[in-house]
């Protein structure tokens, strides 16, 4: 870890008895990880505190038989689009271990422009989403204890933003997380398993729910249009390239079991906690179950404790790809625990996550701009770009329905994308009259 920028500046790694793959430049680790040590990264990439909104935002619109049939087709179609760039990590006889490498490898500079851009501003926004749910959750621990409204969201963004950025500076890069993906494990598990509990414990005791889907045709075709596209954002990180960059060789099949893993065991604390959390309040489950279930004061802090802390976490993995780009640009080397080193850190990460706070604690309904952003830059990611780019890869060695396959999902998911960033501006223009800066949401 001391040499971490010196060990990964090189050329070649040997694969194999017969070619070498070529490793483009950067200040961080790659090849170091195990498959089970990836599988985790991803796991936390689901199973963070966004779950306890998923009863809200996708079991209420789209209803019991809408909601589950959505989760498992998402489960699976993510699970295929997200091979599909696995399996490309290596074309051409070089690692693609950023998005806009593999982009700009295979279409040329304009694609990889864009998909840095695209790929940025999303992470960017799930970043300012994070430290906003984090805020949310420290402000839900105060409120239980105290009812004087002294201290607001803006409050505990800041601080939220603060721990952020001391994390940030104390974990070089996305390997380092080592034993905080186990701690983030353990948070996770508590705040799912505490809302899962106190949810039972209200549904048993309530006899009748309500299922029904409410409102108008036109707003219901919005919101079910909105929670569908909710389906795409579960699944997926839009830095799978990042992520397997990490994976010790073989990297595709070493990526390909981490991608099992986060497919099947990973998913089940998520799918329990969303069904289960609609199955007890129904239509009236709130966008953060954690405000629905009713129980003893500590059991709700704890949990909201944990959400807090592994969203910490989180963000950290939402934001390496960032972090990597500052490190490798500015030529950070050597020892992680060196003063100049320590020094950028501050200076780099403590800077963007700075403007990263100021921007969620201006805009706490930064909510309804990311369901924009996540139209217009997850689903062309992880799908129209996964598929269209295995079909060009691939052309030669595809038959007429193969090559069919692939031109229908990108189509579907393009008409999605389109139709996803129409129901979040009508969300946002909705919700306009009650946005203001530095809201007390």
């Amino acid at each position: 870890m001391n040499a971490t920028g010196d060990k990964n500046r090189t050329s070649d790694v040997n694969v194999g008895e017969h070619f070498d793959i070529k490793v483009p430049d950067t200040a961080h680790q790659i090849s170091s990880d195990s498959w089970f040590q990836v599988a985790f990264v991803l796991t936390t990439g689901i199973n963070n505190a966004y779950v306890l909104g998923f009863s809200g935002t996708v079991m209420v619109p789209l209803g019991w038989v809408g909601g589950v049939v959505g989760l498992i087709l998402a489960t699976a179609i993510s699970l295929y689009a997200n091979a599909l760039v696995a399996k490309l990590h290596e074309f051409g006889g070089k690692r693609h271990i950023r998005y806009r490498d593999l982009a700009g490898f295979i279409y040329g500079r304009k694609a990889y422009c864009l998909t840095w851009g695209l790929q940025y501003v999303n992470l960017f926004m799930i970043n300012c989403g994070f430290i906003i749910l984090s805020g949310s959750a420290l402000k839900a621990v105060y409120v239980l204890f105290r009812d004087d409204h002294a201290m607001k969201l803006p409050h505990f963004i800041a601080i939220a933003g603060l721990v952020c950025a001391v994390f940030a500076i104390g974990v070089p890069h996305l390997s380092a997380l080592g034993i905080w993906l186990v701690v983030s494990t353990i948070f996770s598990l508590i705040f799912i398993i505490v809302a899962i509990v106190l949810a039972v414990k209200d549904g048993v005791k309530t006899r009748s729910r309500d299922y029904e889907i409410h409102g108008t045709p036109l707003s219901k075709l919005f919101t079910i249009t909105a929670a569908a596209a909710n389906l795409v954002f579960v699944f997926n990180t839009g830095m799978l390239p990042e992520i397997q960059a990490t994976v010790r060789q073989p990297v595709v099949k070493n990526m390909m079991k981490a991608l099992y893993f986060q497919f099947t065991v990973g998913v089940l604390p998520m799918l329990a906690v969303t069904f289960i959390g609609y199955w007890a309040y129904g239509s009236s489950t709130s966008t953060y179950l954690l405000n629905s279930v009713t129980g003893p004061l500590w059991v709700k802090a704890l949990a909201n404790i944990s959400a807090f802390l592994q969203s910490v976490i989180c963000l950290h993995i939402f934001a390496s790809p960032t972090y990597e780009y500052m490190d490798t640009k500015f030529g950070v080397t050597g020892s992680t625990l060196a003063l100049k080193n320590l020094t950028f850190r501050i200076m780099a990460r403590g800077g963007y996550l700075a403007v990263s706070t100021l921007l969620s604690a201006l805009l706490p309904f930064l909510g309804d701009f990311m369901s924009f952003t996540g139209a217009v830059s997850t689903i062309p990611l992880t799908f129209i770009l996964a598929n269209h780019m295995y079909y060009k890869v691939k052309d030669n060695k595809l038959n007429p329905m193969q090559k069919l396959w692939y031109w229908l999902n990108v189509v579907f998911f393009s008409l999605m994308a389109v139709a996803a960033a129409i129901a979040a501006l009508r969300l946002i223009s909705v919700d306009s009259k009650n946005f203001h800066v530095f809201a007390d949401l």
